[in-house]
């Protein structure tokens, strides 16, 4: 990948559905030149697809939150299952550094998450754990 699909990539995320023609001008290059390096970025599995974010989508969890924990042990993968089951959990990331995993998280209300975050930190492996509220989203996907 060059510099001028990191740019095409850079537009696409500001406006997926920006146009062929638009997206030719702001980059500078042909119509024809677009379509190709899209084509191309897709079956390449650089670009995996494009998506919609609805008003409901946005309303569905009111509140949201990331968990980061730490994982003693070798629990990771069961802890890992056990998330997958409950139905707040909206992601599970690895990661190195500090934490093993970060989950995104989304309820109704403050009462619900404190239930589902009690849930996780009773988990047998759950080593430690910090949550920060998410506020506002500048920027989805």
């Amino acid at each position: 990948m060059d510099k001028t699909d990191e740019k095409l990539i850079a537009a696409l995320r500001r406006d997926a559905r920006a146009s062929l023609s638009d997206l030719a001008i702001g980059l500078n290059l042909s119509r024809t030149t677009v379509r190709a390096r899209i084509e191309r970025l897709q079956e390449r599995g650089d670009i995996l697809g494009f998506t919609v974010v609805t008003k409901a989508d946005a309303l569905r969890d009111p509140v949201r939150a990331l968990m980061m924990i730490g994982i003693e042990g070798r629990g990771a993968n069961r802890i890992t299952r056990q998330l997958q089951g409950l139905t707040e959990v909206r992601a599970i990331h690895s990661t190195n550094g500090r934490w093993d995993l970060i989950v995104e998280l989304g309820t109704e209300t403050l009462e619900d998450l404190d239930r589902a975050l009690s849930r996780v930190r009773s988990f047998e492996g759950v080593q430690s754990s910090e949550t920060n509220l998410l506020l506002a989203t500048r920027k989805a996907g």
